[in-house]
């Protein structure tokens, strides 16, 4: 009777070890399933890289605001902290477009990527200088060193500003190309100097770390949304890039009316800024989606 009982609880642990083998065997074809249910819809939504940086805030509103969803395109941000992840993702052909400057982009489409510009981006960059430097004018940055991305806007107007100058000695580029570490390195006097956009260049403003040169005073405007076009030629995403031009120009229309401080719960999220730089951010208007000027390109590409 015991070597019965025996028997049958063996049995049945057994059975009970096999419908628990079963259902995770189950699982984890759900899984795998599942997985490539998320990858198939990936790759058929719009996508498009960002960075933390204000230029892109029409995206993050058209993004939280359903303005997308309403329109009934699928569009993906992709999240980047350096520009040059942004342009390796357009050129691997990752995403379908990106936040970039003209500098970068023509360099992409020397190198054999083909390239539209269908949004001018009120993108400016500043020189700013470390507080503790005491650099009050271009001249003094002899000897001094500057955190820029190469090949791009920051490296172009690090250039302006140093051949302007003509300084006694060189002036050290230094290749920093996350803008949330080249404004902690200026924040924490680990540089002399920095090129910044915004929301990153109201910070420093706001810690007194003071401006030595504004890109709109050397009406320099590189700032771009840049698509592959061979993203562009079918006419499912054809009418994707129509759908997403029109959120983003909805967008435009409710920050211009709202001002960017409305945003203020987006700009922490998808920037990583505090109150105080939020409220001391310049009020600034924002464009329709239009290509930037030609004039612009060939300066870009000089």
């Amino acid at each position: 009777m015991r070597k019965t009982t025996l028997i049958v609880l063996v049995v049945l642990a057994g059975l009970l070890s096999m419908v628990g083998c079963g259902d995770s065997q189950k699982s984890q074809v759900l899984s795998k399933a599942e997985k490539a249910r998320l990858d198939s819809i990936d790759k058929a939504s719009f996508k498009v890289g960002v960075m933390p940086t204000l230029d892109c805030l029409p995206l993050f509103v058209a993004e939280d605001y359903h303005l997308f969803d309403t329109l009934g395109v699928t569009v993906h941000l992709k999240g980047y902290t350096a520009q040059m992840d942004c342009d390796t993702a357009l050129e691997r052909g990752r995403v379908e477009g990106s936040i970039t400057d003209l500098v970068r982009a023509e360099r992409l489409v020397k190198r054999g990527t083909a390239l539209s510009y269908p949004i001018a981006t009120n993108t400016y960059w500043q020189l700013i200088t470390n507080r503790r430097s005491r650099i009050s004018e271009l001249k003094q940055l002899s000897d001094k060193m500057i955190a820029i991305t190469r090949y791009s806007a920051t490296d172009y107007l690090a250039t302006l500003a140093i051949d302007s100058a003509k300084t006694k000695y060189d002036v050290y580029r230094v290749q920093i190309n996350d803008v949330r570490i080249r404004l902690k390195m200026l924040l924490n006097n680990e540089m002399d100097a920095v090129l910044l956009t915004e929301p990153q260049a109201t910070k420093a403003r706001v810690e007194k770390h003071p401006v030595l040169m504004d890109s709109r005073d050397k009406n320099i405007h590189f700032g771009v949304f840049a698509f592959r076009d061979k993203a562009l030629k079918s006419p499912e995403r054809k009418k994707q890039m129509q759908q997403f031009l029109k959120a983003y120009n909805m967008a435009v229309d409710s920050i211009n009316k709202n001002g960017c401080a409305y945003y203020s719960e987006l700009l922490r999220k998808y920037c990583d800024v505090d109150t105080a730089t939020v409220k001391a951010l310049p009020r600034l208007r924002f464009q329709h989606a239009a290509n930037p000027k030609q004039s612009d390109i060939i300066k870009a590409i000089k």
